[in-house]
């Protein structure tokens, strides 16, 4: 059985992306859907690199972080959003198995560093009010680029161990992917290896990616919230919450898809794709609006460079 179930792993050339189970005539409005989504993820998230890069005001360390995450979500969805656009006007929607790996490796890489660069935001973002005397020195150039690294560090780390996990099972069930890309779970559907130890891996790989990020999320507005309602004015308190409320809310949009696909049942693909093409799409459309809009720093800065145009 091993010998057959290695077999036809090493036989197997591509897979099928069965994509959203809807009918045909709802292709066209889908497609259209993604093209709109995907245009304003390109447009929000490379404006924004561009208005921190060439306004000198923005060169601070939570600028710094944001045009990180901008460069991310900008690859990520990039990653997803073509090849799903394309399977709507092809009837060949099949993918190369190296396509299927580097679409795994490459989104799991982009995801897992966008998580650990939010901490990275929240410890920012923690140091700006509680310590806001030491700011400038605690959170210096040298620790921004280590956090930075060290996420991305993290991202490939785990994308490699996810990714050679995944695909060193024997896919001999089927070579449709119930799902709009390559993702772990529905592979693992299609696999005829033993599972049992591959999800216990795979539950504590996610376990000491999701945990540690939310739980410095959580402690860093735990002091946060207790310093804020110290502060005696009205006007003080609006202001350090502004600051926070743009971060607040990136983390709220993408660490509750995520959870929410995580915590449905495998039997219920459906609505793990919907939760899917939150983070992988409507969450990189919303980041840089959430920021734009929530930021006196950037409307100023965009208001500026519209100006001189």
């Amino acid at each position: 059985m091993g010998d057959r179930g290695a077999s036809n792993h090493s036989e197997l050339t591509d897979f099928i992306l069965l994509g959203f189970r809807v009918r045909p005539e709802l292709h066209i409005f889908l497609f259209l859907l993604i093209l709109l989504v995907y245009a304003m993820v390109l447009l929000g998230n490379s404006g924004m690199i561009t208005i921190i890069m060439t306004d000198p005001r923005l060169n601070t360390p939570m600028y710094f972080f944001l045009g990180n995450l901008s460069f991310i979500d900008l690859f990520y969805s990039s990653v997803i959003a073509p090849k799903a656009m394309i399977n709507f006007w092809s009837e060949n929607k099949s993918i190369s198995f190296a396509g299927c790996v580097t679409q795994l490796f490459l989104f799991a890489l982009f995801i897992v560093t966008e998580g650990f660069l939010l901490a990275a935001m929240a410890y920012d973002r923690f140091i700006a009010i509680c310590n806001p005397l030491l700011y400038s020195v605690q959170m210096s150039t040298h620790l921004c680029t280590q956090l930075v690294a060290g996420s991305y560090f993290c991202g490939f780390i785990t994308s490699v161990l996810q990714t050679s996990m995944t695909f060193i099972l024997s896919f001999c069930a089927s070579q449709a992917i119930d799902h709009f890309y390559c993702d772990y779970r529905p592979l693992q559907r299609i696999s005829c290896s033993d599972l049992y130890i591959h999800k216990i891996v795979s539950f504590f790989l996610c376990s000491i990616i999701i945990l540690p990020t939310i739980i410095v999320i959580i402690v860093s507005y735990m002091y946060i919230v207790s310093t804020v309602l110290k502060i005696r004015s009205t006007e003080g308190r609006k202001k350090a919450f502004s600051t926070c409320s743009s971060h607040l809310g990136a983390v709220s949009v993408i660490y509750g898809a995520i959870i929410f696909m995580y915590v449905i049942p495998d039997r219920f693909p459906e609505l793990s794709k919907v939760a899917s093409l939150c983070y992988t799409l409507v969450t990189p459309m919303l980041n840089p609006l959430i920021y734009s809009l929530r930021n006196k720093d950037v409307k100023e800065a965009l208001r500026k460079i519209l100006g001189k145009k």
